[in-house]
């Protein structure tokens, strides 16, 4: 996130406030203050005063061991999801994805060379990574994170993944431009993505783009394995038919959604 704006109404102490907040991440979920001002790189007396702000406000609770966020952060992304009405297009698609494939559905959305994730309907399962709203992982190496990255055109997509990754995950792979560029060839001309433990051990995935009613992709949705539960084969022959045919209806609703006039009455007292 930049430090300094490009203009004269870029208001600096947002942008620290943000910083703050994203500090806490997998593996750092509490800090001491030391530890926050370092991970955003500000001088202490500030970060000070930024965490006292949003302890006032709710987003951050202090206790003997430091300072950690609270359940409330997620009403920031909360309404990022409501305001596309996502949600509410998906779900029931999304349940029934789940109930005939008896697996974890999610959808994600790229945020620089990360996707993440902004709906999920979940099957209790063992699986190596959790997954949650707001979880980030590398694009890439992500069925999700690949029919997206294959939409994108050429200049774009390496000004994307020359964005360093903030999931603070390594991927298992880490292929070459030639191998990367094969890769997305290939999902572009299919129209579907795999990912076999390339993310990492254990996790194994198939995803289809979501279209807006322009036709352009706006997220990915996918289906979500154990690699020792299910093969590949069953993931392609079972799964992904289904897949496919959630993606469109997805996509067709969303599309409607897109085409319907909103009104906003005065409530009558």
């Amino acid at each position: 996130m930049p430090r300094e704006g490009t203009g004269p109404d870029f208001i600096e102490a947002l942008a620290r406030g943000l910083e703050v907040i994203t500090a806490f991440r997998p593996g750092r979920e509490v800090m001491t203050l030391a530890e926050v001002a370092t991970a955003a790189n500000l001088a202490r007396p500030t970060a000070r005063r930024i965490l006292l702000t949003l302890e006032e406000l709710g987003y951050v609770r202090a206790d003997g061991r430091g300072y950690s966020l609270t359940p409330r952060v997620l009403d920031l992304g909360v309404a990022y999801v409501r305001s596309k009405g996502l949600w509410d297009v998906a779900r029931p698609h999304l349940e029934r994805l789940v109930a005939r494939t008896n697996e974890s559905c999610s959808i994600a959305q790229l945020d620089g060379s990360d996707i993440v994730y902004v709906a999920r309907v979940a099957v209790p399962k063992i699986v190596g990574l959790t997954v949650q709203i707001g979880t980030r992982f590398p694009a890439l190496p992500t069925s999700l994170g690949k029919v997206q990255l294959a939409a994108l055109p050429p200049d774009e997509l390496e000004a994307v993944l020359a964005e360093p990754t903030r999931s603070g995950l390594v991927a298992r792979w880490q292929p070459e431009r030639a191998e990367r560029d094969a890769e997305l060839r290939e999902v572009r001309a299919r129209g579907w993505a795999l990912t076999d433990e390339q993310l990492a051990l254990g996790i194994r995935s198939v995803a289809a783009p979501l279209r807006d009613g322009s036709g352009r992709v706006i997220a990915g949705v996918n289906v979500n394995c154990h690699a020792a539960e299910t093969p590949v084969e069953r993931l392609l022959d079972h799964h992904l038919p289904l897949l496919l045919q959630a993606a469109g209806d997805i996509s067709a609703d969303f599309a409607r959604l897109d085409d319907v006039p909103h009104v906003t009455v005065p409530a009558v007292s």
